[in-house]
């Protein structure tokens, strides 16, 4: 007698699990190729004034990861709220949200760069992108209890996200030299996810019906 057993990977919805190929493949083909070809220096985004900054950096950024500790914690916000919101919002929707707040977040970081230069030389990662679906869980769920890290109390969605904003702008006013996280680009990404909900509350499109 045969299960009929799906795999872990397959019960996701498909835009959640091929956001998550991508990027872990990437981050693979950044390791494996790293003596041949520098991954970072064609996709990973660069200060809009440097001569190494292209355009399409701002999207392909998005799929770039530092190191694996960088990579795995951004595809466990991907994986926890990505599959949930793009339950709510259907496959089209939910990619056109995840690319905004991932290119929102990069614009909002070259401003933080214009305004002050940066530290670093290169940003990469998801981490824009996962504060949007972070915002749009708040959103949905403003009274599920989530919980932080190493801090075993759950806490309701709607007072983390302050709590969180809170703690973005400290550390991304304070600039201290051991950081190397673009905090400002968190903000921006969890921002422009809230924007984009509020205005497809009021303003329903049939086109982008869930499918």
């Amino acid at each position: 007698m045969f299960q009929n057993r799906t795999s872990f990977i397959g019960n996701l919805p498909p835009v959640t699990k091929n956001l998550l190929l991508i990027n872990i493949l990437l981050w693979f083909a950044t390791f494996t190729l790293q003596q041949k070809i520098d991954l970072y220096g064609y996709l990973g985004m660069f200060n809009w004034q440097s001569e190494l900054f292209k355009p399409v950096q701002i999207i392909t950024y998005l799929f770039m990861h530092g190191d694996f500790w960088h990579l795995f914690f951004n595809m466990f916000g991907l994986f926890m709220f990505g599959k949930v919101i793009e339950g709510v919002l259907g496959s089209k929707r939910f990619i056109i949200f995840y690319m905004v707040c991932g290119i929102a977040a990069a614009f909002v970081q070259q401003l933080s760069w214009t305004i002050e230069p940066p530290q670093i030389a290169v940003t990469v990662g998801a981490s824009g992108a996962v504060f949007g679906l972070l915002g749009a869980f708040v959103f949905f769920f403003p009274n599920e209890p989530l919980y932080f890290m190493f801090l075993p109390v759950p806490i309701k969605a709607k007072i983390m996200i302050p709590i969180l904003v809170v703690v973005e702008l400290f550390f991304g006013v304070a600039n201290f030299r051991f950081d190397n996280i673009a905090h400002y680009a968190h903000l921006g990404g969890l921002l422009a996810g809230l924007l984009i909900l509020l205005y497809w509350r009021n303003h329903p499109l049939d086109r982008f019906n869930r499918v």
